[in-house]
């Protein structure tokens, strides 16, 4: 009796325990997206001080979103048979280095190199940040992942801010002020690590039952096929993300005659939509199902985009707002959908989602760039207006069951 009596009182300090963990892997996710942003947020600055053309700004995203994709897959997989909880802590030094890099290059191939170690610690924090927040999930992965991504999503938001009220004023020296916002993620990434390490220790097994039983009616064709097109959403989705965070600040300059610093809050103005947008689509997906949220998320945001080079500041203001919320819903929705088309290989599918995709895009960057370079950059948001018609492939989604309860033990 005493032993049972105990049951309850552990049980509820293990998921305090969880809750706190999720909580801290969400704050880091925030000061390591802090970091990669200010990439973003300089450059109005450096497109001016080192006289680059659109080009050059779109190679600087590929060689951080290349870094930042090329490990995250193969990270993923390897981590899935060997985790390493303290490698978090490593990934977030290989982001300080290239941080205090950027704060004194004075030469573009500088900035390349730094932008490469940032994304290359990025590489090595979403798949295993990702496990930790699917361990801590109590079985509500949608909440949980939508959580752990929306405190990067925040840390994104910020960085415009950062560039307006920091950066600009004082230069391009103030970003090594920001290493202390990488100190700060190691020591929470330390005790995170110390968590993980124990609960691996109980959780072996790399795929519960009730999760493989979710897919036994699935084909392996089908599996891969699903995963294809889930690719695809993201690479659409991903794809038109970084058109906005790349040369948004540009476009409002150039259509509406904005100031620098007027523009960077424009746009923290969008990523916070992204960031809300993040909040509601995990748990919408536990409560009505992933496939539903992917397909309303990316293909319901075509009108909007559809729209947007066509409307005064007040509208593109609006219709930005509209348009980050609808998208960064499908994020949690899609990550969660394909970890259950692969169970036991949620470092793998966060490597494929958070990663490769995100590199496609980064790709899509460079040629985005020079594209505004051969034409202008108000041509470039009308032919990324239409990218979201990918999402007319998420009808090809199988319909996922839910996994049955497992039986509680009778007493």
């Amino acid at each position: 009796m005493a032993i049972d009596a105990g049951r309850p009182a552990a049980t509820t300090a293990t998921q305090k325990t969880a809750v706190a963990v999720l909580a801290a892997i969400s704050v880091s996710h925030l000061l390591n997206d802090v970091i990669q942003s200010l990439i973003v947020a300089l450059y109005p600055m450096i497109k001016q001080s080192l006289a680059l053309d659109f080009g050059q700004i779109g190679l600087i995203t590929f060689t951080f979103t290349f870094t930042a994709s090329l490990l995250q897959p193969l990270v993923g997989y390897v981590t899935d048979r060997h985790p390493t909880p303290y490698s978090l802590v490593a990934g977030m030094g290989c982001s300080l280095l290239g941080l205090l890099i950027a704060a004194f290059a004075s030469t573009y191939g500088l900035i390349l190199v730094a932008v490469g170690l940032i994304g290359m610690g990025s590489s090595v924090f979403h798949p295993e940040s990702s496990r930790v927040a699917r361990l801590s999930s109590g079985g509500q992965h949608g909440l949980a992942q939508s959580v752990f991504q929306v405190g990067g999503n925040f840390g994104t938001a910020l960085g415009p801010l950062l560039a307006a009220f920091v950066v600009l004023p004082y230069g391009q020296g103030s970003i090594a002020w920001f290493s202390g916002v990488a100190l700060l993620a190691m020591v929470l990434l330390a005790g995170i690590g110390s968590w993980y390490g124990k609960t691996l220790k109980l959780k072996q097994s790399p795929a519960h039952p009730t999760e493989r039983e979710v897919i036994h009616e699935l084909t392996h064709g089908k599996v891969r096929k699903s995963v294809a097109i889930l690719m695809a959403l993201t690479f659409s989705k991903d794809f038109y993300l970084v058109s906005i965070t790349s040369f948004y600040t540009f476009y409002l300059i150039h259509t509406f005659g904005l100031s620098i610093q007027r523009a960077q809050l424009y746009l923290f103005l969008f990523l916070f939509a992204v960031a809300a947008g993040t909040v509601i689509g995990g748990p919408i997906g536990d409560r009505i199902g992933t496939r539903r949220v992917i397909w309303w998320s990316i293909l319901g945001v075509l009108p909007f985009t559809l729209a947007l080079p066509y409307v005064g500041l007040l509208g593109t203001a609006i219709l930005s707002v509209i348009i980050g919320l609808i998208l960064a819903s499908a994020h949690p929705a899609i990550i969660v959908y394909a970890q259950s088309l692969i169970p036991g290989r949620v470092g793998m599918v966060a490597g494929l989602f958070f990663g490769l995709a995100f590199g496609v895009a980064g790709i899509g960057a460079a040629f985005l760039g020079w594209l505004a370079d051969q034409t202008s950059i108000n041509f470039v948001y009308h032919v990324c207006a239409f990218l979201p018609a990918i999402g007319l492939l998420a009808a090809f989604l199988p319909e996922m069951a839910k996994p049955r309860a497992a039986a509680r033990p009778k007493r």
